[in-house]
C-alpha cells in the first residue's frame, strides 16, 4: 500500500499532464493506467493520425509532381508503410513521456483502478492511500444501435489505424473531425469515400461557412457527402457491408468494403465506482467546477471524461489547473468558448472562439470580415490557394470574439489566435500588428481589417462587401 498526495486515474494528455505537474509542485504522485501512458490521443488518436495524415499529404504532393516540373514515372503508394511509421511516431512519443513520468518522479502503476471510497485508489487488490484523486480515464467510441465492430469491415478508428490496405469503397459514419481526417487520408489513396452525416454541415460544429467550403473541397475531389441522413442499418455480409440510408432524397444502399463509425465518443467510467461514491454525473460525463473538483472534496476529473470540450489539449490545461488547485495555487477558470479547435485533413480547418450565430445568441452586435488566400502571396506561391480566414468581431467594441479559418496548414495559425482571444484584442489591434511577408499569417490581418471594410488585398464596396463576396460585411 502506497501513499500518495494525488493519485490519477488514468495516463492520456490530461492525466499524465496532471501527474507531473503535481509532482514539479513537490507532490508524491501516483498514476495509475491499465495499457500505455499517452492514453487513446497519443496511441490509437491524435498522434498516429496526423502520422497518417502527413504520409497522405506527401502521396498528393507526389501524385502533383507534374506541376512543379517533376516526372516521378509510375509511382505506387503504401498505406501500410504509413501505419508503420506511425507506430515508430507513437513508440517514440510514449518513450518520451514514460522517461518525462520517471525524472518528476511519478509511481506508474499499470492495472485497471477503482475507488472503493475517498481517498483509496485499489489496483489489482492493492489499496493505495491517496489524498486526492484525479479522474482522467478518457472516453471510447460512441456506437451505432444494432451495429457491432467486428475489425474487418466496420472499424472505429482504432481499428481504422491498424488498416494496411486502403478500401476500394469506404462510407464514414459521422462527418466531424474524426470522419473527415480519415475521408482525406483514404482518399488520398485512392478509396472511393462517401460521407454520411445527420446534421446540415459537414463539421457541424464549425462555422457554416467553413462547412460549406470543406464540402465543396471534398466533393472537388471525388468524395460524396450525403448530409441531413440518417443510417437506416449496416449489413456485413462475404466481407463486406451494404449501409441504407435515407436523407433528402430519400433511402438508397450504399455498398462498402468498409465502415467507419465516427459519431462522438463516450465517456469511460465503468469499474470507477462513482456512483457507489456520490460522485455526480450527467449523461454519464464526470460533472466538475471551474477547478476541476467533483461533488465530492478530494475527488477531481480532467478531460474527456468531463465531457466539457473532447480535445487533448483541453485535457492537458485541465489537469494542470486541476494539480495546481490540489497544491494550494490559484488557478483561473478556462474559457471553453475560447479554446482552439483543429481539424487536420487537407484543408485544414482552425477555428477559436464564437461563430456568427453563436456570438449573436450570446448578445452581441456582431460584424465579421474575411479575407481568400487567393488573395494571400505566400498562398499563391506555394500553390495551396483554397480556403480564406474569417474574424468575428464584436460591433461596439471591436473585440474579436472568433476566429474560423480553412486552408492549406492553416492550423500552425491557431498560437497567434489564441494569443488574441486571451488578450481580448480588437480588430484595429489585430489588423496594425505587423506580419511577416509572405506568411499565412497576414491574412489573419487581411481579416481583420476587413471587418471595417480596410482590407487592403482585396477590394470592398462602398456597401461594406468585397466584389467577390469576401470582405466585410454586417450582421
Amino acid at each position: 500500500m502506497g501513499t500518495y498526495d494525488i493519485g490519477v486515474i488514468g495516463a492520456g494528455p490530461g492525466g499524465y499532464v496532471a501527474a507531473i505537474r503535481g509532482a514539479q509542485l513537490g507532490l508524491r504522485v501516483a498514476l495509475f493506467e491499465r495499457e500505455r501512458v499517452g492514453g487513446l490521443c497519443l496511441n490509437w488518436g491524435c498522434i498516429p493520425t496526423k502520422a497518417v495524415l502527413r504520409n497522405a499529404d506527401v502521396v498528393n504532393l507526389v501524385r502533383d509532381a507534374g506541376k512543379w516540373g517533376i516526372t516521378t514515372g509510375e509511382a505506387s503508394f503504401d498505406l501500410g508503410a504509413a501505419i508503420d511509421r506511425s507506430r515508430a511516431v507513437v513508440d517514440r512519443l510514449v518513450g518520451g513521456i514514460e522517461g518525462l513520468l520517471r525524472d518528476n518522479g511519478v509511481d506508474v502503476i499499470g492495472g485497471e483502478a477503482t475507488i472503493p471510497r475517498p481517498g483509496t485508489i485499489t489496483c489489482k487488490g492493492t489499496d493505495h492511500e491517496v489524498r486526492n484523486t484525479i479522474i482522467a480515464t478518457g472516453a471510447s467510441t460512441r456506437m451505432l444501435p444494432g451495429v457491432a465492430v467486428d475489425g474487418r469491415v466496420v472499424l472505429t478508428s482504432r481499428e481504422a489505424l491498424e488498416l494496411r490496405t486502403p478500401p476500394k469503397q469506404a462510407v464514414i459514419i459521422g462527418a466531424g473531425p474524426v470522419g473527415v481526417e480519415f475521408a482525406h487520408a483514404w482518399a488520398s489513396y485512392g478509396s472511393q469515400v462517401t460521407l454520411v452525416e445527420m446534421l446540415d454541415s459537414v463539421l457541424p460544429l464549425e462555422d457554416p461557412d467553413i462547412g460549406r467550403q470543406l464540402k465543396r473541397s471534398f466533393e472537388a475531389r471525388g468524395m460524396k457527402c450525403l448530409l441531413k441522413t440518417r443510417v437506416e442499418s449496416v449489413a456485413v455480409s462475404d466481407g463486406a457491408a451494404t449501409v441504407t440510408v435515407s436523407g433528402p432524397d430519400g433511402e438508397q444502399a450504399i455498398s462498402a468494403g468498409v465502415v467507419l463509425v465516427a459519431i462522438g465518443f463516450v465517456p469511460h467510467t465503468q469499474g470507477l465506482n462513482l456512483e457507489g461514491i456520490g460522485v455526480t454525473t450527467q449523461r454519464g460525463f464526470v460533472t466538475i467546477g471551474d477547478r476541476m473538483e467533483t461533488s465530492v472534496p478530494g475527488i477531481s476529473a480532467v478531460g474527456d471524461v468531463t465531457g466539457k470540450l473532447m480535445l487533448a489539449h483541453v485535457a492537458s490545461q485541465q489537469g494542470v489547473i486541476a494539480a495546481e488547485h490540489i497544491a494550494g495555487r490559484k488557478t483561473p477558470a478556462l474559457d471553453y468558448v475560447q479554446m482552439p479547435r483543429a481539424t487536420f485533413c487537407q484543408p485544414q480547418v482552425g477555428s477559436i472562439g464564437y461563430t456568427e450565430e453563436q456570438a449573436k445568441d450570446a448578445g452581441y452586435t456582431v460584424k465579421a470580415g474575411r479575407f481568400p488566400f487567393t488573395a494571400l502571396g505566400k498562398a499563391v506561391t506555394t500553390g495551396e490557394t483554397e480556403g480564406f480566414v474569417k474574424v468575428v468581431a464584436d460591433e461596439s467594441t471591436g473585440q474579436v470574439l472568433g476566429v474560423h479559418m480553412i486552408g492549406h496548414d492553416v492550423n500552425e495559425l491557431l498560437g497567434e489566435a489564441t494569443m488574441v482571444a486571451l488578450l481580448e484584442a480588437t480588430t484595429t489591434e489585430l489588423g496594425f500588428a505587423v506580419h511577416a511577408h509572405p506568411t499565412l499569417a497576414e491574412a489573419l490581418k487581411e481579416a481583420a481589417l476587413a471587418v471595417s471594410g480596410e482590407a487592403i488585398h482585396i477590394a470592398h464596396r462602398k456597401a461594406g462587401k468585397s466584389a467577390a463576396g469576401e470582405g466585410a460585411k454586417t450582421v
